[in-house]
């Protein structure tokens, strides 16, 4: 694995601020007649999601051609240097289609297997988040602090789960790790949830059945702030967790405490 370089870390940025802005004019202009629907009602797609993905992979082929990319909106490419961009070009597009500011762009930079870095852009905070495990956490160029430590009993959790799953073994283990959390918070948008832990603003982020573009931004944004992240399997589901390390590791211990 190599690190990331101060032209990955510039790139990265401009890559997600202009995916982030492109999609703010766009909501701005008006795009409700171009909203379709994925896996569910509340599962949406826009023309800004596609527009936004494009840009950053336009840019990606001329600059970093032997770099692979995978975007939620489908694109892809295989790598021919080991490096993979996964792009998240609206993470949030429920809020964003029903114009809540909690929405944002965000990309991954990972080696095989190793997270490299992550960058999110909020639109509405003008605000860029970059860091990674070999790389400390900074918003808008500023270190942030040391994520401090906290419990699971101590923590606001975010997560997501639809009420009628509650009742499934999915369910059950969700029960588990939230019974336990001083409180909850569902905010729908994963990449901007992990912002806020990195901040320290938020505890931890556990969630079941989470992709790679959902997931990887942020969880570099905490690593880079001196959090943890880990997966287990619980209910029949894969669950991401990330967040001040006690809190992870009590969460993990919840989920799988069957």
């Amino acid at each position: 694995m190599t690190a990331p370089t101060e032209a990955d870390v510039r790139l990265a940025t401009e890559l997600v601020r202009g995916a982030g802005s492109l999609a703010a004019k766009m909501r701005h202009e008006g795009i409700d007649a171009s909203v379709e629907t994925k896996t569910s009602v509340s599962d949406l797609v826009t023309a800004a999601d596609k527009a936004a993905e494009k840009a950053i992979v336009d840019r990606l082929a001329t600059e970093r051609p032997d770099d692979g990319i995978l975007g939620e909106e489908g694109s892809a490419r295989d790598s021919a240097s080991g490096r993979v961009w996964t792009i998240d070009p609206v993470d949030g597009t429920y809020n964003f289609v029903r114009g809540l500011d909690w929405w944002c762009s965000a990309l991954a930079l990972t080696d095989g297997d190793d997270i490299l870095l992550g960058a999110v852009y909020s639109p509405a905070e003008d605000a860029v988040y970059v860091g990674g495990p070999d790389l400390p956490t900074t918003r808008n160029g500023v270190r942030l602090d040391a994520i401090p430590d906290t419990p699971l009993d101590l923590a606001c959790l975010t997560t997501y789960l639809h009420p009628a799953r509650l009742k499934q073994p999915v369910g059950e283990a969700y029960i588990r790790v939230t019974g336990g959390a001083a409180s909850i918070r569902i905010l729908g948008s994963g990449s901007m949830d992990l912002t806020a832990i990195a901040q320290g603003k938020l505890h931890l982020f556990c969630q079941h059945s989470v992709p790679d573009w959902d997931r990887l931004p942020g969880w570099a944004l905490v690593l880079g702030a001196g959090g943890a992240t880990t997966q287990v399997e619980a209910g029949g589901a894969l669950w991401s967790l990330a967040g001040a390390p006690t809190a992870v590791a009590d969460a993990a211990r919840a989920l799988t405490s069957e």
